[in-house]
């Protein structure tokens, strides 16, 4: 296993100006792998970043960001084209800098704050099933897999653990869909997030290392001994990347709820949070 953090620890939305004065500070922490978390795509200079990331010695990850007008499950077609053309730039994206994973919740959007009835959640789970599969068509001739992301209930109703996430994969019927697991979401959604680990077992494609406050990964109540076990059994060998948040990114502390300081600061997560996870993983 490899390490990485993810620009939202500093930036959002992240752009190429972003990557070019970060690159070189995630580097020289020790990082093996930048995740570049794409809000906006206009922002960003894919092949500029490619280069930016090489002249570092950096690898890479893209990773989706997921809005009502990103729903590739909604009952509106215009909607659903637009999460799927926003994925295919992701999917080019990845090619263009290298990266071999693109990750995020992609299967709906972040934070419905509605409640279906059962069949209106059957006819959802039915268009997201075909959306990722036609999704994951375009991104296998690309030899990009997709990594999809279980969130916990206040921000998706629709896949929250493993076991469902496993169905999903099965209806999907695509070998380059996957797991991208959050251990920030596990431990809310889990009864036990090591046996989750074990069960996505192969298909873990991407893992996120998150406190369960998403402050310093070590600090708060993950079980990291049973949860860096159990990745090791899963013969993982991916990157296990930081995504934590602080006060001072103000679009994102509103988007997770974050009102008080969970670190002492953006580059404690990153030093502090590298160090302690290179005595679970390592």
């Amino acid at each position: 296993m490899n390490f990485g953090i993810n620009s939202f620890v500093w930036v959002s939305p992240c752009t190429t100006e972003a990557i070019k004065e970060l690159a070189p500070k995630v580097k020289a922490m020790g990082y093996d792998v930048f995740e570049i978390s794409v809000e906006n795509p206009s922002l960003i200079d894919v092949q500029t970043a490619k280069q930016i990331l090489d002249q570092n010695g950096l690898q890479s990850v893209i990773c989706g960001a997921f809005g009502p007008e990103r729903n590739i499950c909604s009952s509106d077609p215009t909607i659903r084209e637009k999460a799927k053309t926003y994925i295919k730039w992701l999917i080019d994206a990845a090619e263009g800098v290298g990266a071999s994973v693109v990750s995020g919740p992609m299967y709906s959007s972040v934070g419905k704050d509605h409640y279906e009835s059962a069949e209106d959640r059957k006819a959802e789970w039915a268009l997201a099933v075909a959306g990722i599969a036609e999704m994951a068509d375009y991104a296998a001739a690309k030899n990009i897999k997709l990594a999809f992301e279980p969130l916990n209930r206040f921000e998706t109703d629709m896949i929250n653990v493993v076991s469902q996430g496993m169905q999903f994969i099965e209806d999907v019927g695509r070998k380059n869909v996957g797991f991208h697991l959050d251990t920030f979401h596990m431990h809310l959604e889990e009864k036990d997030s090591a046996k989750a680990i074990l069960m996505a077992g192969d298909r873990i494609f991407h893992f996120h290392a998150c406190e369960n406050d998403r402050g310093v990964p070590g600090t708060g109540q993950v079980r990291w001994n049973e949860v860096g076990k159990a990745l090791k059994a899963a013969k993982y060998t991916g990157p296990v990347v930081i995504e934590s948040f602080t006060s001072q990114v103000k679009e994102i502390a509103r988007a997770v709820c974050i009102w008080r300081e969970i670190a002492p600061s953006q580059d404690a997560i990153a030093i502090q949070g590298l160090a302690f996870l290179k005595t679970i993983f390592a």
